[in-house]
């Protein structure tokens, strides 16, 4: 990258991409249980399901900087692990392990074998593995097939062997599948089709005649090569194949799936064949042919079945049944194919079935769903359909099978997993007013395409919720004896009392537990073995078992002001700015020690850390003063109370918490120092276990209020609660151990503590105003926490109210019958009993028909309400496009809703009969919509936005510029200013961005006195865009639809010239240059991230951080560039991501900076996710890059860790 670029951003994923386009399924870890690896995008994850909760979380996530084509698991013989084999764009072979112990993919095998890049003629579109283990075949999508044997050496390691060819020239493959054969040779199935007449026939003849086979392919172990053993042409419509089991379970073979039919075949048996059988119903067209999209197999202790999904998502059961002989064992020969309807469940891309009854269905689009078995449908009385009815021979006339869509009963949805893929649109905005904004975006298709809510912050779980007498204090769980597991009081402290509550079957007050109830509390803890002890403002309760009361009273005309308390020592600070000091004896009683330590001012707070393992007694005592320090006292006996190190601070500390925490740094567990601010700032430093010293802090703002700390436990990790204006939770993140801070999705706080009891072992409790809160934190591997408004079609686009907190959005579905035309077939009267049944869409679909369009405006309210509103249907086969809210400078700047629709739309070719600008009023505060007129224009309009107080829009490839009339738009002004079709608009000032659907973007600037419309500078390369944004009056960031960002910078002469006064003749008079404008866009910045841009903006995503783009990518990516202040910083970010391409190189193989220039070299970027991975490295490594950038470990980590949590999550 040539560092002469003068704008460089940091490229960082807040949320990687949610579609999986492929899971498998295996013993990953190498014990009895199942896990799910999913391939999304560059992402390779291991999910494990637990059947005993119906829960699927995720173990570890890691970018593999490549586009995963394929994915396969396998076994060698004998062995209990599976492998994963990776087919990539790297033009390489890849077999990854996962590693238990590690939580880390280690890669065993990279085996080169052509190009990168997804090529026609490169291997890695397709992969099958021999049932056994003992090869695989990787194949491309013409001509060229490469098998590799797979075998172990003396030390039982893995081995690959170099690859054996099966190639064949014009040949086009359409699937792939390995054969169960048992042990002998290992035969692969491929669905083939050879074009070589078709390309040297002009006629068109041969095409027309082609033909589809079914090929075996068979790996001669003994003589080490592949050689064609069988091939028989199947149905040309054929796109899909399943493995038969084989050996003692079944018969071999292939299920051969087409339109309208699957039929078995294998060299030795006949073929048989049933249909796809078709949804009955009024609104369902009889004629409609279904495929099979989807497919799993799955063995049982002597027997198997399969579950087929066709594209409405209909799961059918097909069984095989096998001629038995006279003892009544089947003898491996098929008597017949059988299919009947089991259920239906969202449209997947893959379906996995766990040895542990459960269905995990990895859907297309929306929420990936884990269901439970009830039943396996054997018991009901579905028509069952079977190959004895219908022909081998797809052309011959057969009557089609019919069943009845019913609800589920044959499976139970268990858990459904957050997925916002496809993502169409997105914008961050504050509405609810709290410190940071909330991420609003529309995603989904069809009945299942939802309006969504994203806020940081974690899921919090809560149990109990009760009022108390007055407002309490404070609130601490004691244990009675330090055996116990559970909490037996909460102690809970108001300004003139203390109430003790016991922990049982209920929560009830005691009274004879020796802690004094008439003054306030300030320190409750379990000490010694089996004794309790209560600081209070006058002294210090020691309660022994035996209820024995000891007290050390204050000194006359002081009080203690705070406390600081572990299972061995006591400290306490008094109001004369003395430290007091305890410790425990070998009897159980606390010993003063000597001498008080005066400290310079009023001490505000104080700490001790937990006692570590193995010793008897905390090392530091961490004292904060209202003169802005924070000093460490050693406890040693050698050197009691002496100082050991300082910190100044900004403000005067509010809470101190020292706590060893595991630590991604050393890999162990580090001691820390969490200090809370009263300015609502939060430090977190490590104290050094040696020597005392302080060093590395980082900070964190939490809101306006003081800062509060707390010692809790989350799934046995130490954490610490950080309470301000909102509560916050600092903890080690599972996967990397980084220090992760993130807001509880919860009421603010005032004081909180561990809570342990029967019903709840690892719980919180809490205090907000005067309630009591007790409540838990499930689950911390996800920081965004998403809220679900259903919508009815796939949304196109949407725009927010501008002043309330409402939004609007279009939707349409092509080839989908409209609620009208629904209604029509429903009222018919020859409706026959049954078929008039409405099946609930979101599960169902909608009735599909040909050229038909369902379109709709909804009124959503996300933030009161959390609905729908208003929904507006639209007739006449329109299919709404655009929208935007314009206010009118001819109405006195009433704003109105412009909405832009087109009828009879065919999308490919692009084809239409008319199109339509609504205009809608608002009504109650924009929560209803008047309709006041419509507008004919000669095209769809394609994008629409306010402009000085008029409306302009891009129909075709003009630019309009419309006011409101009475009775319609008046068209003011138009040009033509892009070759095909304007997709986006954007505006500043007079200047106009416009960017067209395959030509990038061009800068237009609107002459008032001329009324007219000027381009003045467009781009070099055609882009085909699909979102952009203004970053400033110059500068102008897209994405385009082959997966690429990129920041255009307009010269400065070019656009002052666009901006003189006067009509603008010189700009129309000006040369053009190459039949565009007379000047060039130069490009400051490109990257590719791997997923398509749907939306761009820029804004701010935490408060008081610096503005960041945010985009978001179509398969449900969230991710943000942010811009680099200095120079310093760009030159340390390039060395480190140098270095790591070299020494954390990607895992499929694939060069890093060749895969981020996948189209253009990336400019002006640097890769986030990538430096990120340096946590995750080696210490050695760690070290030696440490060494190279002349900074410590730590120092590299909090630049990386501050890149990030400055301006996001």
């Amino acid at each position: 990258m040539a560092t002469t670029s003068s704008m460089f951003m940091y490229s960082l994923t807040i949320q990687p991409p949610t579609s999986v386009t492929q899971a498998i399924l295996g013993q990953f870890a190498g014990t009895k249980e199942q896990q799910i690896v999913t391939a999304s995008g560059s992402r390779l994850t291991i999910h494990r399901p637990d059947p005993t909760q119906g829960k699927i979380s995720i173990i570890l996530s890691q970018d593999v900087f490549g586009i995963i084509r394929t994915l396969a698991a396998f076994r060698l013989a004998g062995s209990s692990k599976d492998f994963i084999i990776i087919g990539s764009d790297s033009g390489r072979i890849t077999i990854v392990e996962y590693m238990p112990a590690r939580n880390r993919f280690n890669r065993l095998h990279l085996e080169t074998f052509g190009k990168s890049g997804i090529r026609r003629v490169i291997p890695g579109q397709y992969l099958a593995v021999d049932p056994k283990g003992r090869a695989c075949l990787i194949a491309s999508a013409e001509k060229n097939k490469l098998v590799y044997v797979l075998n172990r050496n003396a030390q039982a390691e893995l081995t690959i062997s170099s690859p054996l060819e099966a190639h064949k020239p014009q040949t086009l493959v359409f699937a792939l599948v390995g054969l169960d054969v048992g042990y002998e040779n290992p035969i692969f199935a491929v669905l083939e089709v050879d074009y070589t007449e078709c390309d040297q026939d002009p006629t068109g003849q041969a095409f027309e005649e082609v033909e589809k086979s079914l090929v075996y392919y068979e790996l001669d172990l003994g003589l080490n090569h592949v050689v064609r053993k069988w091939s028989d042409p199947v149905d040309r419509t054929a796109s899909m194949l399943l493995q038969v089991p084989g050996g003692s379970d079944g018969p071999s073979g292939v299920l051969v799936c087409g339109i309208d039919n699957i039929t078995y075949r294998h060299s030795n048996q006949d073929a048989f064949r049933v249909p796809i059988p078709r949804r009955r119903g009024v609104t369902e067209n009889p004629e409609r042919k279904r495929c099979i999209t989807a497919g799993v197999m799955h063995r049982m202790r002597g027997a198997f079945f399969f579950l087929l999904q066709s594209e409405d998502g209909d799961l059918f059961k097909v069984t095989i049944d096998m001629v038995e002989d006279d003892g009544g064992q089947p003898t491996g020969e098929v008597k017949k194919l059988k299919i009947k309807y089991f259920d239906t469940v969202p449209i997947a891309s893959t379906l996995c079935i766990l040895k542990s009854g459960f269905l995990f269905v990895a859907s297309e689009t929306g929420n990936h769903h884990f269901y439970q078995f009830e039943k396996l449908g054997d018991d009901d009385n579905e028509a069952e359909f079977d190959s004895d009815s219908f022909p081998a021979d797809p052309t011959e006339p057969y009557t089609p099978a019919y069943f009845h869509p019913r609800g589920s009963e044959n499976v139970n949805l268990v858990e459904s997993i957050d997925s916002m893929n496809p993502q169409l649109d997105c914008k961050v905005a504050n509405l609810t007013d709290e410190d940071a904004p909330q991420i609003y975006s529309i995603c989904g298709s069809g009945a299942r395409s939802s309006f969504r809510t994203l806020k940081h912050g974690l899921e919090v779980n809560d149990i109990v919720d009760s009022e108390l007498p007055s407002v309490p204090a404070a609130v601490w769980t004691t244990k009675i004896t330090r055996n116990d597991e559970f909490d037996a009081y909460i102690v809970l402290s108001f300004d003139n009392g203390t109430l003790v509550l016991s922990i049982g079957e209920t929560v009830e007050e005691v009274t004879d537990t020796g802690f004094l109830s008439s003054a306030s509390t300030l320190a409750v803890q379990q000490l010694g073995e089996d004794a309790l002890i209560q600081v209070h403002p006058k002294g210090i309760r020691h309660i022994r078992a035996d209820r024995r009361v000891n007290e050390w009273p204050v000194p006359q005309h002081r009080s203690i002001v705070a406390a600081t308390t572990n299972e061995r020592q006591v400290a306490v600070a008094l109001s004369s700015g003395e430290i007091v000091y305890f410790e425990m004896d070998s009897d159980g009683s606390l010993a003063e020690y000597d001498e008080k330590r005066e400290m310079s001012g009023t001490v505000t707070c104080l700490s001790l850390g937990e006692v570590p393992e193995g010793r008897v007694r905390s090392q530091y005592l961490a004292v904060g003063c209202d003169d802005s320090t924070v000093r460490i006292l050693s406890l040693d006996p050698e050197s009691t109370l002496e100082n050991k190190s300082v910190q100044a601070l900004t403000s005067a500390p509010s809470a101190l918490s020292i706590m060893a925490m595991p630590d991604s740094t050393s890999g162990g567990s580090t001691l820390y120092l969490h200090i809370g601010l009263y300015s609502g700032v939060y430090l977190r430093t490590v104290l050094d276990e040696v020597t005392g010293e302080l060093s590395d802090t980082r900070t964190r703002f939490l809101g306006p209020k003081p800062a509060k700390l707390f010692r809790v436990s989350v799934k046995g990790e130490p954490a610490v609660l950080a309470l301000s204006s909102r509560s916050w939770l600092g903890y080690s993140d599972p996967q990397t151990k980084n220090f992760m801070l993130t807001p509880l999705s919860y009421v603010p706080l005032e004081w909180g503590s561990n809570f342990s009891s029967e019903q709840c072992t690892e719980g919180m409790v809490g205090i907000q105003g005067q309630n009591l809160r007790i409540f838990s934190i499930e689950k911390l591997g996800s920081n965004l926490l998403q809220e679900s408004i259903p919508l009815a079609y796939t949304p196109r686009k949407f725009v927010r109210h501008p002043e309330y907190p409402l939004f609007y959005t279009v939707e349409s579905d092509n080839n989908t019958l409209s609620i009208a035309t629904k209604q029509q077939l429903l009222n018919d009267k020859t409706v026959v009993n049954g078929d008039g049944v409405v099946l609930p869409p979101e599960e169902f679909g909608y009735p599909r028909a040909q050229g038909h369009w369902a379109s709709c405006i909804h009124v959503v309210d996300p933030v009161t309400a959390k609905a729908t509103l208003q929904q507006i249907d639209l007739t006449d086969n329109e299919a709404a496009t655009t929208i935007a809210a314009v206010s009118f400078a001819s109405q006195s700047d009433e704003t109105f809703l412009v909405v832009g629709t087109g009828k009879d739309v065919t999308v490919s070719p692009r084809s239409f009969s008319a199109g339509f600008i609504y205009i809608y009023r608002f009504l109650e505060d924009g929560k209803e919509l008047e309709f006041i007129h419509k507008t004919k224009t000669e095209q769809p309009p394609s994008a629409l936005l306010a402009f000085q107080g008029r409306l302009i829009a891009g129909i075709g490839n003009e630019l309009r510029i419309y006011d409101l009339g009475l009775k319609q738009l008046l068209r003011k002004c138009q040009t033509q200013v892009v070759p095909n079709l304007v997709v986006g608009l954007q505006t500043q000032g007079s200047r106009i961005i416009v960017s067209d659907v395959q030509e990038s973007i061009v800068y237009v600037v609107y002459k008032h006195q001329e009324n007219r419309l000027i381009p003045f500078v467009d781009d070099v390369v055609a882009r085909w865009t699909t979102c952009t944004t203004m970053v400033d009056y110059e500068t102008v960031a897209g994405g385009d639809k082959f997966g690429n960002l990129w920041l255009l910078r307009c010269p400065q002469k070019a656009s002052e010239e666009a901006d003189e006064d006067g009509s603008g003749a010189h700009l129309v008079h000006e040369r053009q240059y190459l039949q565009g404008a007379p000047n060039r866009l130069a490009l400051m910045c490109h990257f590719y991230p791997q997923d398509i841009p749907t939306s761009l903006q820029k804004t701010q995503l935490v408060a008081g951080g610096r503005d960041v783009l945010v985009w978001t990518g179509l398969q449900g990516t969230l991710g943000i560039l942010v811009p680099f202040v200095s120079r310093e910083d760009v030159d340390f970010f390039q060395t480190l991501e140098q270095h790591l391409r070299g020494e954390e190189a990607p895992m499929a193989g694939r060069d890093h900076l060749i895969y981020r220039s996948y189209y253009v070299p990336v400019k002006g970027m640097i890769d986030g996710d990538l430096c990120e991975r340096y946590s995750l490295l080696a210490n050695d490594k760690k070290q030696m890059i440490a060494g190279e950038l002349d900074r410590s470990v730590r120092e590299i980590e909090r630049k990386i860790s501050d890149m990030r949590t400055r301006v996001a999550y």
